[in-house]
């Protein structure tokens, strides 16, 4: 695994393993599986997946007696060059959604893009299982892959400067979920009740990098019963 991948320094505590340079679901997949495995064999390294690369941070006083990133390198070539490990099969989540309406304003725009109505984009998003690729952009936001490639469309002209927590978008050939209130530029066609991103909870961010996920569709109804008993 490890001969197809490139190092890079970043600074004297960072290094970048890299698989390659677009966004696609089998590049992803082979980071999932290097982060994993670098997690395992590897605990005094700090694993930061992106959608074709790993960031590594680590200590340069835990590798002394040289230059740190050719320890680095060396020990992630020999870990990932191993027998594949046993690893734990990845969660999987149902979010729901309330599509449409106050919820998601953009549905309308989304759908005839697509030449679809309305009701075919809301049962073309919920039948797909996408993987959480990364998190980025803010603290907490997945970049989901997965997405039907009829659903794809641009994304805003007139990017809003607010955007309600917990809002589902399609950007591109993306979908994701603002966990706070946010700018952004995607196309809103829900929303979830569910909170993304709490600071004060042991593990702030509710989805993680491979995590599985699909959408439900719910009503407004379910929608504030939801909403209602989520922790404050």
């Amino acid at each position: 695994m490890s001969a197809a991948i490139q190092f890079e320094a970043l600074a004297e505590d960072a290094l970048l393993l890299r698989f390659g340079d677009r966004i696609d679901t089998e590049l992803n997949a082979r980071v999932q599986a290097a982060t994993a495995c670098l997690r395992q064999r590897l605990p005094q390294l700090e694993c930061v997946p992106a959608y074709a690369s790993v960031l590594l941070r680590f200590d340069p006083q835990h590798w002394p007696g040289g230059d740190p990133h050719r320890q680095v390198q060396a020990a992630a070539c020999a870990a990932l060059e191993k027998s594949d490990p046993v690893i734990a099969a990845p969660r999987e989540l149902v979010i729901p959604v309330c599509y449409g309406g106050e919820y998601g304003p953009d549905l309308a725009e989304v759908a005839a893009l697509c030449r679809l109505d309305a009701e075919i984009v809301i049962a073309r998003h919920t039948a797909a299982h996408y993987r959480v690729a990364m998190l980025g952009f803010a603290p907490g936001f997945p970049y989901l892959l997965g997405l039907d490639p009829q659903l794809a469309v641009p994304r805003r002209a007139d990017p809003r400067q607010g955007v309600p927590a917990g809002s589902v978008a399609i950007g591109g050939s993306q979908t994701g979920i603002y966990p706070d209130a946010l700018p952004g530029g995607w196309q809103l066609i829900g929303r979830t009740p569910l909170r993304l991103f709490d600071i004060a909870a042991n593990t702030p961010s509710l989805l993680a990098s491979g995590d599985r996920v699909r959408f439900q569709a719910i009503d407004e109804v379910r929608f504030r019963d939801l909403a209602a008993t989520r922790p404050a």
